[in-house]
C-alpha cells in the first residue's frame, strides 16, 4: 500500500507531462493559425485569378 501511495505522490509531482501538453497546445495553435492564413491567401489568389480572367475576356 505504501508503494502505491509513493508512486501516486511521484506522479503528482512530475512536471514532464505538463511540459509536453504545453508544447502540444502551442503546436496546435500554430497549426490553426497557419491553416487559416493559407486558406485566406488561397481565397485571395483565387479571387485575383478570376478578376484577371474576366479582364482578359
Amino acid at each position: 500500500m505504501k508503494l502505491i501511495v509513493a508512486l501516486l505522490a511521484d506522479f503528482g509531482r512530475d512536471q514532464r507531462g505538463a511540459t509536453a501538453i504545453e508544447y502540444a497546445f502551442i503546436a496546435a495553435l500554430m497549426s490553426v493559425a497557419t491553416i487559416a492564413t493559407i486558406t485566406q491567401i488561397g481565397l485571395n489568389v483565387g479571387d485575383l485569378t478570376s478578376r484577371v480572367m474576366a479582364g482578359l475576356n
